[in-house]
């Protein structure tokens, strides 16, 4: 095991310029060239890269001419849209800073990021937005302007940027260096009030040149495209975005992702980013439809086989028995799975929380290489990541170029990097804290560095559960195989100074009809009726028992309770990406926690 690994910078962080630069480069060099696909009347519609220039730079002009100043903040709350991007790169283009607020935020957390932030506009996406900040637009006076992404916000500060000259719109923009804060992106607050996360052009501009330098396969091929449909809100998400900007990859957006195979299907992207959650999804529904039409074993023999053959990838190759199972199933399996896709996608990102080496195992052998990544808001999004060329399933993978990660002497990760930001806004104290004097940013995160140079994430620093006999537990490992049961939803690991190791589990209520068939059970069953079912408790032993595979008897999960609701973003449990809010629900469901313990 190593203590410290860096990998070389391919593009050294740079000396001038702003995020703007990307998009007069591709006018200048590829202006014909369609950098962007929207929606229009239900089909998509390319948008060339001067086309895209064009609508900035006339948005920029309607925000100069709106009173929007070199260094003020401007806030975005919507979906993920094409909207949002042009938003994004008029404000930088204006001089201003971007502030994204997740479309679903409380009235609550929306004033305290405009306020804390000291947003002087906003753009919001539609009237359910706009109920929600007519609500505290009263308390938050300085953001006295606001403009409508669906009562034609974008044609509108056009037309009211038309007398603004090419000179003042330049002059705004060459206020931005690579030093000036590029956004302020809230934590999406899994403890505590969202702090701001001060991030620069520079951190931007130095982690996409190298991502993308360090990703040909994926982002510099012919043809590549990708459907954005996490929230652009979140940093992973954004960085995409600009990422795919940089390269001309060809960028759609899905803002509903009720939609999403619908979406898939007519884009035809050619790689994916999402959090491990999705991917579960798209397995456990394929399981539970092979399963309620009586296939659920040949898709579990289907999804050993995809397993068994990407794990022989990395032992000299699958012999000739396995290559034929595998050709099988393609035919049979895998090949539909990929047309849900798309039947283009070659590559996915994750990031965002632990993928497990089941997953990244089960999507590689069906043909779909997931290149699963680490980092935080605080990093600009990634500081490791697998690599076409340099893959290691159940890692997340060497440091990207230009990054470097150590471990501390208690196990804990240090990041450093151009793409570490720069603190916490108007919190010198909690920036203190977070970074060294040298430049080391605590993650928060323990893990390990093997030979070769790829992390392992084993747990989070303040999440580690000490048991009463003193053994050290990272819930996520059990979480995570707990999850990989069609009919779980959620789930949480407890047992911090018990006498063993519990868990409470949550229903999917998308995959409950299917168990209930399967089952032969009535139609009418409701998941409060059914969570003391003897068959239902079986059926999430077996998940529990599965879980404890990986772990060692004193680790192991020896008690759990089944809960008759789900933990969703909307009951406040979860965040918009999908993070488990742990002390939430530890206070939420703290009677149900003692009960395991009686």
């Amino acid at each position: 095991m190593k203590t410290e690994f860096a990998v070389p910078a391919i593009v050294a962080a740079p000396a001038s310029g702003n995020l703007t630069d990307h998009i007069i480069e591709n006018a200048q060099q590829a202006g014909n060239q369609v950098v962007l696909s929207r929606v229009v009347r239900g089909d998509w519609v390319g948008v060339t890269a001067q086309q895209f220039l064009t609508q900035v730079k006339a948005v920029a002009k309607g925000l100069i001419a709106a009173g929007v100043e070199p260094g003020q903040r401007v806030a975005i709350m919507s979906r993920t849209c094409y909207d949002w991007t042009v938003a994004d790169y008029a404000i930088w283009y204006a001089g201003g800073i971007g502030v994204p607020v997740y479309e679903t935020s409380s009235a609550e957390q929306l004033e305290w990021i405009l306020s804390d932030s000291d947003a002087v506009a906003i753009f919001l996406e539609s009237d359910k937005n706009k109920d929600v900040f007519d609500e505290v637009a009263d308390r938050v006076p300085d953001c006295s302007r606001s403009w409508l992404f669906d009562d034609g916000a974008m044609d509108a500060l056009a037309a009211a940027g038309a007398e603004i000259s090419d000179e003042a719109l330049e002059q705004a923009r060459a206020t931005v260096t690579p030093d000036t804060l590029a956004t302020i992106i809230y934590t999406s607050g899994t403890t505590g009030r969202p702090k701001g996360c001060m991030l620069t052009h520079r951190n931007f501009m130095f982690e996409v040149d190298n991502v993308v330098q360090g990703m040909p396969e994926v982002f510099l091929k012919s043809g590549a495209s990708t459907l954005l449909f996490l929230p652009l809100a979140h940093v992973f998400g954004r960085i995409i975005q600009l990422g795919a900007v940089r390269a001309r990859v060809r960028l759609g957006h899905a803002p509903d992702v009720k939609n999403l195979l619908a979406d898939l299907q007519s884009f035809q992207p050619t790689f994916l980013l999402a959090v491990p959650r999705v991917f579960e999804k798209v397995y456990n529904s394929a399981q539970q439809k092979a399963t309620s039409e009586g296939k659920g074993n040949i898709f579990n023999t289907a999804a050993q086989t995809a397993i068994d053959y990407s794990k022989a990838l990395d032992t000299g190759g699958a012999g000739l028995v396995l290559k034929l199972k595998h050709k099988l199933f393609d035919r049979l399996v895998y090949g539909k799975l990929r047309a849900a896709m798309g039947g283009n996608v070659e590559w996915a990102v994750s990031g965002g929380a632990p993928l497990g080496e089941r997953l990244g195992h089960f999507f590689r052998g069906i043909g779909v290489i997931i290149l699963e990544g680490y980092g935080l808001t605080e990093t600009s999004a990634a500081t490791t990541v697998n690599r076409p060329k340099a893959i290691k399933i159940g890692t997340v993978g060497q440091p990207f170029p230009g990054a470097k990660v150590k471990v501390a002497a208690d196990g804990e990760l240090l990041l450093a990097g151009d793409q570490i930001f720069q603190g916490y806004w108007k919190n010198p104290t909690a920036t203190a804290e977070a970074i060294e004097p040298d430049g080391w940013f605590h993650s928060g995160d323990i893990g390990e560095i093997d030979d070769d140079g790829f992390v392992r994430i084993t747990g989070r620093k303040k999440e580690l559960l000490v048991t009463a006999g003193g053994k050290n537990v990272a819930p996520a490992v059990l979480e995570d195989r707990l999850r990989a049961n069609y009919l779980v939803s959620q789930c949480i690991v407890v047992g911090d100074g018990q006498p063993f190791i519990a868990a409470l589990v949550t229903i999917d209520p998308e995959s409950f009809p299917a168990w209930l068939k399967q089952a032969g059970k009535s139609e009418t069953l409701t998941i409060a009726d059914a969570v003391k079912d003897p068959d239902l408790i079986a059926t999430i032993q077996g998940a529990v028992d599965e879980a404890n595979k990986a772990v060692s008897h004193a680790e192991a999960i020896k008690k759990f309770h089944v809960l008759d609701i789900d933990w969703t973003e909307e009951g406040g449990q979860l965040t918009p990406s999908m993070k488990l809010k742990r002390n939430v629900v530890m206070k939420d469901f703290a009677g149900e926690v003692d009960a395991l313990y009686a």
